[in-house]
């Protein structure tokens, strides 16, 4: 007879410290039990720090698998624990499927045996006690967990970018050099106005390691992109503060995690040294929000991230003047004098003119290259007629078909499938809407002749460029070069660099 042995030591275990010897302790019963009774092991599978509720144990899976092949014919487990603490598990496999596959389920110390009459209440009773005790173990590590949480001690498994654990104290963060660098970088580029994809750019540009490449042992050469940047520059524990539980897990059986609302989360000052200064990440956060906003309709201005420091080459970041209840004036400035330290000056300009000046510019360009002025955009009338004459067909089918469906009410109610009261209430819907359409029809009659006008100015509106999109702006401008402004003549140097 072949059998199986598995073995399984978890997280929860409280022998975990003597890990391998328990595993090797597990092996050594199961193979000498079957040895005595004369069965020839067949494999040895084994899963360490897996719970006895996760279903996706891989040496567990590689066992069922070849248990439903029939590859043997007893599956030996020192405990029923150590095959399953899920009760769900357990009715499927030792009470459903083994039966069907052939498979007699032996736990040496429980004294389990399938084979055995009458100890399938005990099998269950067994089941239920071992979930019971992962219930309790699950609730009791995470009252542990939520204790170290409130008196700010850091319990993720891996320390969060720009930090690394105390050796001497695994719930403790400390600064990691090479990576605070830059992360402080990344909040450097945020105030002078970069946006995030455009700081991935830069990161993989100077090789840069991501922060998975930067923790992996084998120096994975992962890229930066702006998800990752992004959430560098959202997270406040850079300035030293212990944010902890902003997930869960639906339950101590599911691997599924829920957001947790930000009141309830895990928040304590002072924890740890700080990578970025409080103003300088309020900035961010503020310049995450309103960076490229030119007025209160939350649109991006037309130049944003385009605007460069002739003389650090910093973006320059935007301003206003203007007192409560007054027109504010927008200006632009350069993003590292903005941060302060002294990096350098001002160079303040308005945005107002240079946008007009630049799209003056573009305006220019256009019409010399595309010959907008001996353009003819008038539309051709065939065309006009053409389109004006499908629309009314559309609109005659739909009225037509609002007959056909009224008929139709008539003898559903002459047949009794419609009552006295429906029939009003649909007829009446149905008069409605056709009344509605026959209506639309009569007014294009009379509009179309101002429709082809209006479609005209559309067409001259276009080619004109009255209105720039700023998809037009970024496909012809590199980047726009700010001068300091000339203190005695008041010139400002304005420097346009072209795409083409």
């Amino acid at each position: 007879m072949l059998c199986a042995v598995y073995a399984r030591l978890s997280k929860e275990d409280e022998e975990k410290k003597t890990e391998s010897e328990s595993i090797q302790n597990q092996k050594s019963i199961l193979v000498r039990y079957a040895l005595e009774r004369g069965w020839e092991v067949y494999q040895i599978y084994c899963d360490e720090d897996y719970s006895g509720a996760d279903g996706l144990r891989p040496d567990f899976n590689r066992m069922m698998e070849d248990a439903r092949q029939g590859r043997f014919q007893v599956i030996l487990c020192k405990s029923q624990s150590r095959f399953t603490r899920d009760m769900e598990l357990v009715e499927k496999y030792i009470h459903g499927l083994f039966p069907l596959w052939g498979i007699r389920f032996i736990a040496v110390a429980d004294n389990v045996d399938t084979e055995v009459r009458g100890n399938k209440k005990a099998r269950q009773i067994n089941g239920l006690i071992n979930e019971w005790y992962l219930e309790d173990l699950s609730e009791n590590v995470r009252m542990v967990l939520d204790l170290k949480r409130r008196e700010g001690q850091y319990i993720g498994a891996a320390a969060l970018y720009g930090y690394r654990k105390d050796p001497h104290d695994r719930n403790r963060l400390l600064v990691d050099p090479p990576a605070a660098a830059v992360v402080r970088q990344i909040f450097l580029w945020s105030v002078e106005g970069r946006g995030i994809q455009e700081i991935a750019r830069l990161l993989n540009r100077r090789g840069t390691p991501s922060p998975a490449g930067y923790r992996s042992e084998e120096k994975l050469d992962g890229l930066w992109n702006k998800t990752t940047v992004w959430r560098i520059l959202r997270n406040e524990m850079y300035t030293g503060v212990m944010i902890q539980g902003r997930r869960k897990k639906l339950s101590y059986k599911s691997k599924k995690l829920l957001s947790v609302p930000k009141d309830r989360w895990y928040r304590v000052e002072g924890t740890h040294e700080a990578i970025i200064d409080r103003n300088i990440f309020d900035d961010v956060q503020r310049g995450l929000g309103l960076r490229a906003r030119s007025d209160g309709r939350g649109e991006a201005h037309l130049l944003s991230s385009l605007v460069k420091c002739m003389d650090c080459g910093g973006t320059m970041s935007r301003t206003s003047s203007g007192r409560k209840g007054q027109a504010k004036a927008y200006y632009l400035r350069c993003g590292r004098y903005a941060a302060g330290g002294g990096q350098c000056t001002r160079h303040s300009i308005r945005l107002e003119p240079l946008i007009e000046g630049i799209l003056d510019r573009i305006r220019q360009y256009v019409r010399k290259y595309a010959a907008i002025e001996r353009l003819e955009v008038t539309p051709h009338p065939s065309i006009c007629r053409e389109a004006l004459e499908q629309e009314k067909k559309a609109l005659a089918l739909q009225i037509e078909r609002r007959g056909q469906a009224m008929r139709s009410l008539y003898l559903d109610k002459a047949s009794g499938i419609l009552s006295e009261a429906q029939f009003l209430e649909l007829n009446q819907a149905f008069q409605k809407e056709r009344s509605r359409l026959e209506q639309r029809l009569s007014q294009m009659e009379e509009e179309a002749p101002a429709g082809r006008e209006d479609l005209m100015e559309r067409a001259w509106e276009l080619l004109e460029l009255k209105t720039v999109p700023r998809e037009l702006v970024v496909r012809l401008i590199e980047q726009i070069e700010i001068g300091e402004r000339d203190p005695e003549t008041g010139r400002q140097e304005v420097k346009v660099i072209w795409r083409f």
